[in-house]
């Protein structure tokens, strides 16, 4: 017992020796790491870090001429101004309808195609099936756009085609404010969904094999292997991932809704990202277009917050 305590004292005062240490040492002495993580460290600061000094420019009359130190500040003049405007409560309806279209149709496809792959148990087809999945992901916007056109076309599109070559009439997907959201949706679907798979499956290939085997000898099926084993097993993942959506809940992606608006769908399809490049970039208005972003991070980071919170009050670890 007492060889125990002596033990014990040997590593508490071990353990005060390396934390009394200091920075320095350990840098010198995992030099290489630290130099291997440089490039992302860069990365960070200067892409990230720095340019948050710009959103200063939300609370002045920014101009360019002046830069940011000559600028005559206007405090929440800005703010006062988005929110009073009227565009802000359809921006804000047609943003948080296509992030809540996305989290609910779209967010839960990845895990299930992680759960049917692992289920494939000829490698070669589970890899074509992986990349075949994975393909539309290093496809840009554009060409996604494009190939919409090219099928959802009311006069050339091919869907028209058939729907007509059958004796149905031809319908306006395009142009239709009614199906505008679900477009939206069934393009992320099919852009994103398997490139996601690649976190999931990554947690699954975790999961002890053996709790697997005791399944087996208790009988268990296939499927109530996967909600007793896997499921519970990358549930701390799903939930992260979660978090990590919420926190962007206000970017529905600049580009994809660019290219797809058109005047017949603009009260449905205006975000704030569209805002913001209409009155930013096009019109100049540097501070009240930094404001209208500014407020979508400080959404996001409060929804981050909550939801963390919120994950850690049921027993789950969360992003910190």
């Amino acid at each position: 017992m007492n060889s125990n305590i002596a033990k014990l004292g040997r590593k508490s005062r071990t353990q005060e020796k390396a934390r009394s240490r200091g920075l320095w040492p350990d840098i010198r002495r995992d030099r290489y790491l630290y130099l291997l993580a440089l490039p992302g460290i860069l990365y960070f600061l200067v892409f990230k870090y720095v340019p948050m000094w710009g959103v200063v420019i939300a609370f002045q009359d920014y101009s360019p001429y002046l830069g940011i130190l000559h600028s005559k500040w206007v405090g929440f003049e800005h703010f006062i101004r988005f929110f009073s405007n009227p565009d802000f409560i359809i921006l804000f309806r047609n943003t948080m309808m296509i992030s809540f279209l996305n989290l609910l149709f779209f967010f839960p496809l990845p895990i299930l195609l992680s759960l049917l792959l692992n289920e494939v148990t000829h490698h070669a087809f589970k890899r074509t099936i992986q990349s075949i999945v994975y393909l539309p992901h290093f496809l840009s916007w554009v060409i996604i756009v494009g190939i919409s056109f090219l099928l959802l076309s009311q006069s050339s599109g091919i869907i028209n085609m058939m729907l007509q070559w059958a004796g149905f009439a031809s319908y306006d997907f395009l142009t239709n404010k009614d199906t505008f959201w679900a477009l939206l949706t069934i393009q992320n679907i099919w852009k994103e969904t398997g490139w996601g798979t690649i976190i999931i499956l990554a947690a699954i290939t975790s999961v002890d094999t053996q709790l697997y085997e005791a399944a087996k000898i208790d009988g268990a099926s296939r499927l109530r292997q996967t909600w007793h084993i896997t499921l519970p097993a990358i549930r701390n993942v799903i939930i992260v991932l979660l978090i990590l959506r919420l926190g962007h809940i206000m970017d529905v992606g600049f580009e994809q809704i660019f290219l797809m608006m058109n005047g017949a769908v603009t009260d449905v399809a205006d975000v704030f990202e569209t805002y913001v490049y209409r009155n930013g970039i096009q019109n100049g208005q540097f501070g009240y277009s930094t404001a209208v972003g500014l407020f979508k991070s400080i959404v996001g980071l409060i929804l981050v917050i909550i939801a963390n919170k919120l994950a850690k009050k049921f027993g789950e670890e969360g992003v910190y």
